[in-house]
């Protein structure tokens, strides 16, 4: 069986060649070679083939939308004789064509090819006019050369037979979504609710809101503007192409959502004014943030983060055939909130501190035997204090080279004179060491987050002191106090470190009382036994409390982006997860 199509040239058309006039105004789903995926974002069948509006508003609109015929299948078409131009035979597939030209086209009806096939689909809602189903990602929309079959439309026909009345390869269908794209669609359930809903798209009646994960950290709000036409390099890509060149109007508002810690992707909510073929895609790239997981538009680092193109449809409210308005909402799927929570990773940071003698170092080295990461200020000031480094060569220069030893490490004993000496010499110094020091600790927080570390220690003996406890670090480390009694960290540090009552009464007076620096700290941890005694508590108090700290962390986290993605309209009553209102 096959259908004549009688279609009408545009007056302002142009001179157009046969086939391709035939190839748009059949909405054919392959116009440029090797193109795998079908349209993102299309509201009307012929965004990928670039029909122009008031061209389409010329199709009769039981032809619109009907028949995946290619290019080349037209052409065959063609020269077999089955069309007519003005009533005449045509087998030329370039005959140029006029406004106002008739051309007829016999067409095999392709119904009979397509084949209801079983498959999982999510239905929000049905009625007797639309169905709206939850699309997951990786399913394909309906037939095209690339993907015949297991696609939505055929899972659909296989419950709803009454669909294949409408002919064609994708009956009721009046908008896709990419491939990758998981989300909302609406699908007409009969030929009066089809052309409704075809009309509500092209009158822009239709809202569609979008997530999206997006590399790097967007503005709190921004737009693009720009047309949106084939790429005239990439035939397989879309691209910012003005009007003059074959670009079609398009506009994308978004507003930022959240950044991740590193300020390496963005969640955003994205709204679409118009349904141009990857319109997220091309116009976010554009801005400079493409999205994650997007092979065709984003860098390939940026492509690797994540499995898929990270674009959820996630709000659609369209005005329904019986009158009123539907709107449904629906939370993005577990791939996506995964990658949300892989992006929100956070290396939980700790800060050992304590007074002089305290066993800090001690505790820090019983950490570094567990596997975790860590670094110490005192030996980080060692370094820089040895020959060749930067507090050395500095001394050198301010005081001369009788300053160092003979190994050219910085003298510790003069040093102490000439801070008795000069005040202000050792504040110098400290300020050095200090920026010194924290940059240093800043950079080993950074690999470690980098390297997805759970957990990294640092020895600060005066992180309250330098006042670092105040922003110096983001985000903020919790800081574990270690006590020890000043009788018996004057012990110690006479038995370790030679250090004698005067030095330790001066050292002393450089740092916070003991309790007050404690009352400061996160955790306190007591050392007032044996080390076999603090290794327990260790062991016992501190390790499961961080661990329940990461862990309610990673609740929060979780609970924070199902409330982001929820409406922020303050509507009250939450119907994100796959419910609807009708007005």
């Amino acid at each position: 069986m096959s259908r004549t199509r009688i279609l009408t040239v545009p007056q302002n058309a142009g001179r157009i060649r046969l086939d391709k006039f035939l190839s748009q105004a059949l909405a054919c789903t392959r116009t440029a070679p090797n193109t795998a995926e079908e349209p993102d974002e299309a509201d009307d069948f012929d965004e990928e083939a670039g029909l122009r509006e008031d061209a389409q508003q010329n199709i009769p609109e039981d032809i619109q939308g009907q028949g995946e015929l290619s290019r080349e299948g037209i052409k065959r078409l063609i020269a077999r004789g089955l069309c007519l131009v003005n009533g005449k035979a045509c087998t030329s597939a370039s005959t140029r064509l006029r406004g106002g030209d008739t051309v007829e086209l016999e067409v095999a009806d392709m119904e009979s090819s397509l084949v209801p096939e079983e498959g999982e689909v999510t239905i929000v809602h049905e009625d007797s006019d639309v169905l709206v189903c939850a699309k997951e990602a990786g399913l394909t929309v309906h037939p095209c050369p690339s993907c015949p079959q297991n696609t939505l439309v055929q899972r659909l026909l296989s419950r709803f037979p009454e669909l294949a009345a409408m002919g064609g390869q994708r009956p009721g269908i009046v908008h896709r979504l990419d491939k990758e794209t998981s989300g909302l669609l609406v699908v007409a359930r009969n030929e009066a609710a089809r052309l409704f809903l075809t009309q509500a798209f092209a009158e822009r009646r239709v809202t569609k809101i979008y997530l999206a994960i997006v590399a790097g950290k967007t503005e709190e709000r921004g737009e693009c503007a720009l047309s949106i036409g084939r790429d005239p390099v990439h035939k397989t890509r879309m691209a910012c192409v003005p009007l003059s060149q074959g670009g079609r109007e398009a506009r994308t508002d978004y507003e930022r959502l959240w950044v991740a810690p590193d300020a390496s992707a963005s969640l955003v909510r994205v709204h679409i004014h118009t349904g141009r073929t990857h319109q997220i895609r091309v116009h976010m790239a554009q801005l400079g943030h493409p999205l994650l997981g997007d092979a065709t538009y984003a860098p390939g680092p940026v492509a690797r983060l994540a499995p898929r193109v990270m674009l959820h449809a996630f709000s659609l409210t369209f005005p329904h055939p019986a009158g009123g308005e539907l709107s449904f909402r629906l939370p993005p799927p577990g791939d996506f909130m995964d990658c949300l929570q892989r992006l929100s990773f956070e290396t939980q940071t700790l800060v050992v501190t304590g007074n002089p003698g305290s066993g800090k170092s001690l505790v820090l080295r019983m950490l570094a035997r567990r596997g975790i990461p860590t670094i110490s200020a005192d030996e980080l000031v060692k370094g820089y204090y040895c020959a060749g480094g930067e507090v050395a060569q500095w001394l050198s220069r301010r005081l001369g080279c009788d300053i160092l030893a003979a190994d050219q490490s910085v003298d510790r004993a003069r040093l102490m004179s000439a801070f008795e000496a000069s005040p202000d010499l050792r504040r110098e110094v400290e300020e050095l060491c200090h920026r010194l020091v924290l940059g240093d600790i800043r950079d080993f927080f950074a690999s470690c987050q980098k390297e997805r570390r759970e957990l990294a220690a640092a020895e600060i003996p005066l992180y309250f002191e330098c006042g670092w406890h105040k922003g110096a670090f983001a985000p903020a480390p919790l800081s574990l106090g270690v006590r020890t009694p000043l009788a018996t960290r004057k012990t110690r540090l006479a038995a370790t470190r030679n250090w004698s009552e005067q030095k330790i009464s001066v050292i002393e007076q450089w740092q916070w009382d003991e309790e007050k620096k404690l009352s400061a700290c996160d955790l306190v941890l007591d050392n007032t036994g044996d080390r076999a005694s603090l290794a327990d508590r260790l062991e016992k108090e501190v390790l499961p409390e961080l661990e329940r700290r990461r862990n309610e962390r990673a609740l929060a986290v979780t609970e924070f982006f199902q409330g982001l993605v929820q409406d922020r309209t303050g509507a009250g009553e939450d119907r994100i997860w796959a419910s609807s209102s009708r007005s």
